[in-house]
């Protein structure tokens, strides 16, 4: 019978929040709920563990600090859970950053873009994503950590 892993020898995944995400909780509570950006990231913590997985998380209302994350996750990390905000419609340095990691990239969004404004249906991150989730509040924490899973367990 072997071990349980540890955090030491797990996948890492990195999830990476960009601007106001920090405000989850009380930011528009009837779009984004009430939940804050911490619970969010224990819900993918307690995934990932129940998954094998591990979970680096950051938060940045800063492009060039979110690209520079990206950036460092190549070679550590074997997937990114990216729930880039406003960084969604314009950053193509971002999008460039993504496209250039090895692994999975999911693109994860608590509200649904499409059913909003028509700015917020552009995505320069969806080209360079293995796929979205959007529209399902916290839910979607977990089940982007589930398609990551998933994807690993394929490669």
């Amino acid at each position: 019978m072997s071990a349980p892993a540890t955090a030491d020898d797990r996948a890492t995944v990195l999830l990476l929040s960009g601007p106001n995400l920090n405000l989850l909780g009380s930011r528009e509570p009837e779009i984004y709920g009430t939940a804050t950006l911490a619970d969010h990231v224990e819900t993918a913590t307690t995934t990932a563990a129940a998954l094998g997985l591990a979970v680096e998380a950051m938060a940045t209302n800063a492009e060039a600090d979110a690209v520079e994350a990206v950036h460092r996750a190549r070679g550590r990390h074997r997937a990114i859970v990216v729930n880039p905000g406003a960084f969604t419609h314009y950053s193509w340095a971002l999008h460039d950053a993504l496209a250039a990691f090895e692994g999975p990239v999911i693109e994860l969004h608590l509200s649904n873009p499409d059913a909003r404004e028509p700015w917020r249906r552009t995505s320069v991150v969806a080209p360079v994503a293995t796929g979205t989730i959007a529209g399902f509040g916290g839910d979607g924490y977990r089940l982007a950590i589930e398609a990551v899973a998933h994807l690993l367990d394929q490669g």
